[in-house]
């Protein structure tokens, strides 16, 4: 079996210095104190660098990042936040020469703890060798590493992996230890017309679910800035949330522009039910809490919205009536039905949000109750932090929201369903959900799945325990291998 070892720094990711991704652990794992003690030893951590002594640099930042951190705590964050920052920095080129081979193997400096789910899941190597964190026996990182040098100890570990024969290929800068080991070598940058290399694996398993508050990448200049803004954020946010609880809707577009924030508007709203008629349903793609807050904004009037699992905060702080769900069937059906007597409703039938460009599976429940169905396609983009959270606070949710200096969002209305394409016309509750989730992700140009609430838990948090990780992967193959709508 012909093997390829490749490192990750430099190779399979294009930048070498993992500075910024212990930065996301120090921050999702510890909080801003971490975040910001890291970020003042990065000086001496440069300088160390400089002067050839890496190595020490490199001790240096595991320990800053880690010490005291709880192992499980280290993989939840390799599990839901370094993957999409890993998948961002990606070297396609060198991918290519990677995954041609039938046995791959990924060497790093960093702690494999922080790397290996997503090198085995998203790149799919067999084997990740990387440096290993002393855990202490109660379950904490102690921030030191095993062995006297990093690099002696991951080429002994290559040396005994390939005890039999040599790897046939080994991809990595020339001053890797363990391309001696290899039979051939190539050091980047690589070039795009190694036909060589074609393979029918075209590109890595995407990262469709992610975790964590920071929208960018946090290399020094980033942080510096992060650490900067927050307490002008914070300032901003008060600002923006007691204005927006005290004026009126039909004042809040206006305003909204004066504080920094932006709403695009496309297609053309319903006028509201009038004349003892049933409300529309306004069917939403779900990116943050604040889609329905936004589609009322828009429409200048108090639109009530039904929930899932809104926090008590964002329930006091939302400016528009919200309607809480109890996920049993019947019983959300009365309310709906209720609410949709006294005038318009917003739904987000996904059930929980995503960053990516994806859309989650629709629940048909919205589809049995109503005819008059409105979808409406939502996005939106932040600088700094992201307003959804499943390992976090959710409380806080809205607040990081508006501590993003120009959140922008983007509404676009869709034409009314036509009766042909709703329940009355014999089509069942899921063909039109389908249809739905169908016209919506061709608007915004994302593509359908059939993941639920409970994959993207079971991914994030790993406390549901209902949904196996097997059909997980096997639906992100779907997706890698048709980008094609598929539903249930």
């Amino acid at each position: 079996m012909d093997a390829v070892v490749s490192e990750l720094e430099g190779t399979l990711l294009k930048d070498r210095d993992p500075f910024s991704y212990f930065m996301l652990v120090a921050f999702e794992a510890s909080g801003l104190l971490r975040f910001a003690l890291l970020l003042i030893f990065w000086p001496v951590i440069w300088l160390l660098e400089m002067l050839g002594m890496g190595e020490y640099g490199l001790k240096l930042v595991v320990f800053v990042a880690t010490a005291g951190v709880s192992e499980s705590e280290i993989e939840s964050v390799a599990r839901a936040v370094l993957p999409k920052f890993y998948m961002d920095g990606i070297d396609m080129e060198a991918w290519k020469v990677f995954s041609s081979y039938d046995k791959r193997v990924v060497v790093t400096k960093m702690p494999r703890i922080m790397v290996e789910r997503f090198v085995k899941e998203h790149l799919r190597a067999d084997e990740v060798i990387g440096s290993e964190l002393v855990i202490s026996r109660f379950g904490f990182a102690t921030g030191f590493v095993k062995g006297n040098t990093i690099d002696s100890y991951i080429s002994s570990r290559v040396a005994k992996l390939f005890i039999d024969e040599k790897p046939g290929l080994g991809l990595g800068t020339i001053t890797s230890s363990f391309l001696s080991l290899c039979k051939e070598q190539i050091h980047p940058p690589f070039m795009a017309n190694q036909n060589q290399y074609d393979h029918q694996l075209v590109r890595p398993l995407p990262v469709i679910f992610h975790d964590g508050r920071l929208v960018k990448r946090p290399t020094p200049s980033t942080a510096l800035l992060i650490i900067i803004w927050m307490p002008l954020g914070i300032i901003l946010a008060t600002i923006r949330i007691l204005v927006g609880l005290m004026l009126p809707m039909w004042a809040k577009p206006n305003l909204s522009r004066v504080l920094g924030g932006k709403v695009i508007v496309k297609g053309k709203p319903p006028p509201p039910a009038s004349g003892g008629n049933s409300g529309v349903l306004f069917v939403c793609t779900h990116r943050t809490l604040m889609d329905p807050v936004v589609l009322s904004t828009v429409l200048r009037r108090k639109i009530p919205a039904v929930t899932y699992s809104l926090s008590r905060l964002s329930e006091i702080l939302s400016p528009i009536p919200t309607v809480r769900l109890t996920r049993i069937r019947n019983v959300d059906a009365e309310k709906i039905k209720t609410e949709l007597a006294k005038g318009d409703l917003v739904v987000c039938p996904e059930g929980t949000t995503c960053r990516e460009p994806f859309l989650l599976r629709f629940s048909a429940l919205f589809a049995e109750l109503t005819d008059q169905i409105v979808p409406v396609a939502m996005n939106y983009r932040v600088g700094f932090f992201h307003a959804t959270t499943a390992r976090g606070c959710k409380a806080l949710d809205p607040i990081f929201f508006f501590m993003n200096p120009r959140p922008v969002y983007e509404v676009t209305f869709l034409n009314q369903l036509p009766v042909e394409a709703t329940c009355s016309s014999g089509k069942s509750p899921h063909d039109v959900a389908n249809y739905v989730q169908r016209i919506l992700a061709a608007t915004l140009g994302f593509e359908c799945t059939n993941f639920t609430r409970k994959d993207k838990y079971r991914v994030l948090a790993g406390n549901d325990g209902t949904v196996s990780y097997t059909s997980f992967v096997d639906q992100i193959k779907k997706v890698v291998s048709t980008f094609k709508p598929f539903f249930h």
